[in-house]
Formats: C-alpha cells, sequence, structure tokens
C-alpha cells in the first residue's frame, strides 16, 4: 500500500484535474462566441400578451447574449395576476423593478411547512389538514429573487399597481446539461397555444417568424389523458385538465376572486442582513430547504459605495445571499445622480448584463484592441452585456440614472482605472512616468488626482450625442 505522503499528492492533483475539466466542460460552448467588434442596446423582441398581464424577451441570438451565454425577459403583471407554475433548465435571477407580491418556490425532498388550521371532522376527535405546501415568501421592490434550475415556481400580484420583474437566465450554468437555448417547463395551463396564436397573427400581417424566441410549453400536454387519470386517481376530465388544451388564459393568468394561500403575514419575513436580524451569515445553518432565496439591494444603508454628491453602488453576492453560491451568480444596483460618472473598470471574473430602471446612462465599452464597441445612450427598459475583462466607464445623464446588473459570477470582482483603489494607484511613479512618456511629477499628478473610490460627481458637462464620440454641452 502506498504511504499517506505518496497518496496525497496523487489525490490532490486528480482533485484539481477533474476540477478544471469541470470548469472547462461549463465554458467549452461560448468559444468562438465572445469575438465581439460591435456591442448594441437592446429591447425586448417578443412579447407574449396574457389574460393576466404580459411578458416580453429579448432575442437570446445575439452576439452579446450568446457570448455571456445568458438570456433575458420581462414579466410586467396585472393585479391580481398570478405567472403559472413553471421550472426552467438553468437558474434565474430576478429583480422586482416595481410593485409586490408573493411567491413560491418548490424544491424536491423539502417538507410542506405551511400549513393551515386543523379542523374536526364529523364532529368527532379526528382531525385533518385543509392544505399543506412548501413556503411562500413575500417580496418587494427592490428585491433579487433566487430560483434555483429545475424548481417550479409562481408569483402573484396582491397590490393595486402593476408588478414588473426582470428576470436573468443563466445558459451557461453547469446546472444547464442542455444547449444553451432557454426553455420553460410549465405545469398548467396552454401557453405553447397562447404563442402559435400570437405566431399566427403576425404572419397574416407580414410579421413572419422571429429567430431567438423562447421556447415553453406545458408538459402534461404530451402525456396521454388515460395515463394522467391513472397516476393522479381523478376522473379523465380533471385530467383533460391538467393538460389544459383548452385554456386560453397564457402564461400570466387573472386570479378573479384573489388568490387565497397559507402565507405569514407581511413583513412578518426576515429582509435579510440589517433588516430585523441581528447574527451574520455565515451559510452553514442553511440547507436547501431553509435557504433564504430573496435580498432588497435597493436600501441606501446597505450600499457599498456610497456619495452623497455623485450616488451610491450596492452588491449582492453569496457572502450576502448564500444560495448564490450554489447558483454561481450575482447582482449589483446603481444610482447615479445628474452628470455624476463610475470610474473606468471591468470585472475580472465575470460577464455584466445591465439593465436600465431610470434615466438615461451613457456607457462607453473598449475591447482588447482599444476599440471602442460601444459609446451611446442607454435608455430605461434597454440591456447592455459588458463582456467579461472589457473596460466600460458609465456618466448618468441630466435626470441622472439607475440601474440593475447580473453578474455570471457568484462574486464578481472589479478592478478600476481611476480613484483610491485603482490600477495606477498600485502601479510605481517610475512606472507611470515610463509608460505613458511623462515627467514624474506629471505622473505622480495623474496617479493621486482622485480620491474617490468608484464614483465620482460629473464636471457638469453632459453628454448629448452618441455614435462612437463624444459630444458635450
Amino acid at each position: 500500500m502506498a504511504p499517506n505522503y505518496i497518496l496525497f499528492p496523487v489525490c490532490l492533483a486528480f482533485l484539481l484535474f477533474s476540477s478544471f475539466s469541470f470548469a472547462l466542460r461549463g465554458s467549452s460552448w461560448q468559444q468562438n462566441r465572445c469575438q465581439i467588434n460591435r456591442i448594441n442596446a437592446h429591447e425586448p423582441t417578443q412579447r407574449i400578451q396574457s389574460d393576466g398581464g404580459y411578458s416580453e424577451f429579448w432575442d437570446f441570438n445575439k452576439d452579446e447574449f450568446q457570448c455571456a451565454g445568458v438570456s433575458f425577459h420581462r414579466h410586467t403583471i396585472k393585479n391580481r395576476g398570478m405567472v403559472q407554475p413553471a421550472y426552467h433548465n438553468s437558474p434565474l435571477l430576478a429583480y422586482v423593478v416595481q410593485g409586490r407580491g408573493y411567491y413560491g418556490v418548490m424544491i424536491s425532498g423539502c417538507p410542506e411547512t405551511f400549513e393551515s388550521s386543523q379542523q374536526s371532522v364529523g364532529g368527532g376527535e379526528q382531525q385533518r389538514f385543509r392544505d399543506r405546501h412548501q413556503r411562500i415568501g413575500h417580496f418587494k421592490k427592490g428585491d433579487i429573487i433566487v430560483f434555483p434550475a429545475g424548481a417550479p415556481h409562481w408569483c402573484y400580484n396582491d397590490a393595486d399597481e402593476d408588478l414588473v420583474v426582470v428576470i436573468l437566465q443563466d445558459n451557461a450554468n453547469n446546472a444547464n446539461q442542455l444547449d444553451e437555448n432557454p426553455r420553460s417547463f410549465f405545469l398548467a395551463g396552454n401557453v405553447q397555444g397562447s404563442q402559435e396564436k400570437q405566431q399566427r397573427h403576425r404572419e397574416e400581417h407580414g410579421g413572419g417568424s422571429r429567430r431567438g424566441e423562447h421556447e415553453f410549453g406545458n408538459v402534461f400536454q404530451g402525456l396521454d389523458v388515460e395515463m394522467l387519470a391513472e397516476v393522479f386517481g381523478v376522473d379523465q376530465e380533471t385530467a383533460r385538465k391538467l393538460r389544459g388544451e383548452d385554456d386560453s388564459r397564457g402564461m400570466i393568468i387573472k386570479v378573479e376572486k384573489g388568490l387565497h394561500v397559507i402565507k405569514p403575514p407581511l413583513g412578518g419575513e426576515e429582509y435579510g442582513r440589517g433588516e430585523g436580524r441581528d447574527e451574520p451569515f455565515n451559510g452553514l445553518e442553511e440547507t436547501m430547504c431553509t435557504a433564504k432565496l430573496r435580498e432588497n439591494i435597493d436600501n441606501p444603508a446597505r450600499a457599498d459605495v456610497y456619495n452623497p454628491r455623485a450616488g451610491r453602488y450596492s452588491t449582492i453576492n453569496s457572502l450576502t445571499l448564500p444560495i448564490l453560491s450554489f447558483l454561481r451568480l450575482s447582482a449589483a444596483r446603481g444610482v447615479l445622480h445628474k452628470n455624476a460618472i463610475m470610474a473606468p473598470h471591468w470585472y475580472v471574473n465575470a460577464h455584466n448584463i445591465v439593465y436600465i430602471t431610470r434615466g438615461e446612462l451613457r456607457m462607453q465599452i473598449v475591447n482588447q484592441r482599444g476599440q471602442a464597441v460601444f459609446d451611446d445612450r442607454v435608455r430605461e427598459g434597454q440591456v447592455v452585456v459588458v463582456p467579461h475583462n472589457f473596460v466600460v466607464v458609465q456618466q448618468a445623464g441630466e435626470e441622472g440614472a439607475e440601474w440593475v446588473s447580473f453578474n455570471t459570477n457568484e462574486n464578481a470582482m472589479i478592478n478600476t482605472l481611476s480613484g483610491r483603489t485603482s490600477t495606477l494607484r498600485g502601479l510605481p511613479v517610475g512606472v507611470i512616468a515610463n509608460a505613458y512618456q511623462i515627467s514624474e511629477e506629471e505622473a505622480s499628478s495623474l496617479k493621486l488626482s482622485r480620491e474617490e473610490t468608484f464614483i465620482s460627481s460629473g464636471s457638469g458637462r453632459s453628454y448629448r450625442g452618441g455614435g462612437g464620440r463624444a459630444a458635450y454641452a
């Protein structure tokens, strides 16, 4: 038998090789898909109307989405609207742009911990539960919500205003064993029929078919009525309703009398670190069944970077929401005041997908050749993908700007080119002077000119043009 001091290095080498192979497998399909010479700000290309609202999807065949391995969609849910239960082939990260409501996530093997009051049966001592189900959580504007791959989930709007939720689907995630196309597996309704009806309407009006459309359908529709009746122990009429063939309500249905489920009172749940919870998270107390799935990112008090004259920047990662280490995703929220600037930076280990929630943001993105692959204004409702290691600088317009961004790493890391913690600050003055052919005095001024960390107030000049050349007022 080999001594332990020989076996240990062999085992360690095997583990490292296995980890390396696993990482390669997760990214192999992306090879040669990030040769991007031009980046664009994108808007939805597909809209599916339902009784309880509508859903919009971005074309995931665009080069930037293919490079990042993600897709993007948005639900607008009316009062008393409910998104039908569904699961997906890859994990989702959602941000609540507007409104409030509650949601449920069903994780295989987890107990049904929400149960109604006991009720006597027939006046005797025998008792039974009227309902029992997995836990339900409230959400509000500014919440980031996690939906693991393959976990069925639903959500409901119990407010008077429309509920707007934007969702990133990470198709390149290791949890997805299929190809990079986003797929939604619905458990109710006839969402595929609704999509086909709208497709026929487009074709009749000269719209034709569209590439890059999200795929979805009711999984029960592929099963025989007799089989369903046998499996569930119900009559064939009920089995037919499972298939939803005559259901034309779409993927967001209207609950006319309101949804009645067992849920905790509003405000009874903890909204995360610093809000009703004193002890720190360490991730060890959580299992998949008890994991926290939501964290609010809009609270200014939790900002990672704050400048009262310029704005703030907040992040959510696996340290603040431990389940993100399982999904390998994270998120950030940026708020810039009028003409404020976020220092030129790049993500060391992630793609960055930016969705503008308010105002207008000028962005410049530079690739490895020193080419500006994007230089334009991004408006509310548009999405821009910043590929891994591409340098980006952002400036708010006259009305300021707000955005949420999703990152393809659970602990996305940023390097900056200017400011107190920047790359230039870390270089010796002599290196800077020789690299840029300037005097040491000029190099020192360049290195020390900005004391802000990441966000600085603007000089009063506002961008008003685009198309590759800066135009200032």
